[in-house]
């Protein structure tokens, strides 16, 4: 079942299509279908191959370099790549900060910084997070002191995805202790490389450390690097929140997985026949498709009424999009059985002859399923993203 495209759009799509299929590279796409890791190298090849036919910021303004794309044309690029096997845009330039500089930044900041980011020339992570600031990220404690030339930072920040790779960090810092919380934070533009910068892997379930520990040491930040207005960060931040929590969505991703599902059921056996003959969990990976279809409709709801950037809906997005895509990571490991673990899924008797999908794939989807099970607290938890809901649509 598609959804009613025009002319034009079903033109895109398969212009999107032949792309991808012709020249993402085939170990990337392997990669991909058999859930393996992708190093900083995969991402920056693809980044670059992207920006060489001029899609490498398909969110942006065609005045910053980016395609000027309509919803539906992004909606359309991100499910067709992600189905052909494309790793995902790193969201930390081409989502979060750069929206924020466009929006916020000075045009120095915009000469120097966008640019760089279509062809990962500079790797961006994210410093918000802080051990005892999470959801509640306004009590972050990390400070910035004003100096005679900008600002010496201290502080620690953790949940730092892909820091390890990092050559500059979009960073909330403290600039005025007796101000109340959210009006005594600045968004400070760090240089990873510098004196007083320390990154320390933080080792996860699904085996990997995509995720670190940063530690600020009197680090210098010069006040060119200032974003915006001093002690007006928290009203960046929320704009850079919004865009990340659309995108943790994740509709491209949705329908990737839920191809990989439709194989693995239609090849795995069960007493000898495929396990998508069986009519409980046939009914279960119909209900994931509808559930990925409403996600779908919503999503570009919201995409075409937010012209001036997302509002409180993309939490609703963020809260249905982590749920589908760990139902989607939940019922690979179900269709895997005994090959994932040894638990007796509901659709499988007691008994049962099973033959999976062989040790090299199994482990690979388990880390992925461990992996999944994070969705639905980074980027706001979905007890804080149900708040927001009820605060601001809700109550309207």
């Amino acid at each position: 079942m598609d959804l009613t495209w025009n002319e034009q759009e079903l033109a895109f799509r398969k212009e999107v299509r032949e792309f991808v299929e012709a020249e993402l590279p085939a170990d990337i796409r392997e990669k991909a279908f058999k859930h393996q890791r992708l190093t900083n190298t995969d991402y920056i090849r693809w980044h670059r191959i992207l920006a060489k036919k001029g899609w490498g910021a398909p969110t942006w303004p065609v005045e910053f370099g980016g395609t000027g794309w309509g919803p539906l044309q992004r909606l359309i690029f991100e499910i067709e790549s992600f189905k052909a096997g494309a790793p995902r845009l790193l969201p930390f330039g081409l989502s979060m900060i750069g929206p924020v500089l466009m929006k916020y930044g000075s045009k120095e900041q915009q000469e120097r910084f966008l640019p760089r980011m279509l062809t990962v020339e500079d790797w961006w992570c994210q410093g918000y997070s802080e051990p005892g600031s999470g959801s509640d990220l306004a009590s972050l404690k990390t400070r910035a002191v004003k100096t005679a030339d900008g600002y010496v930072v201290t502080g620690q920040k953790t949940w730092t995805t892909l820091g390890q790779y990092a050559d500059w960090m979009f960073c909330l810092a403290r600039t005025d202790p007796d101000a109340k919380p959210q009006r005594g934070i600045s968004m400070l533009l760090i240089d990873m490389r510098q004196p007083g910068v320390t990154v320390r892997p933080i080792h996860t379930l699904d085996g990997g450390a995509d995720v670190n520990e940063v530690w600020l040491d009197e680090v210098k930040v010069p006040f060119e690097n200032l974003v915006g207005n001093e002690n007006e960060g928290w009203t960046y931040a929320k704009y850079l929140l919004g865009h990340e929590r659309t995108g943790i969505a994740g509709i491209g991703h949705c329908y990737r997985e839920l191809k990989i599902l439709k194989n693995l059921a239609a090849t795995t056996i069960k007493d000898g026949k495929p396990a998508d003959q069986n009519p409980r969990l046939k009914e279960k990976i119909i209900r994931l498709e509808i559930d990925i279809r409403a996600l779908e409709m919503l999503l570009l709801r919201v995409a075409a009424n937010s012209a001036q950037g997302p509002g409180p809906q993309a939490s609703i997005l963020k809260v249905r999009g982590s749920e589908i895509q760990q139902d989607l990571a939940m019922l690979q490991m179900e269709v895997m059985g005994v090959d994932s673990w040894p638990y007796d899924f509901a659709w499988m008797e007691p008994g049962a002859e099973f033959e999976g999908p062989g040790p090299d794939f199994s482990a690979a989807a388990s880390a992925a399923y461990f992996d999944m099970r994070k969705t639905s607290i980074y980027g706001g938890t979905t007890e804080v993203q149900k708040g927001i809901i009820a605060k601001m649509i809700l109550s309207a």
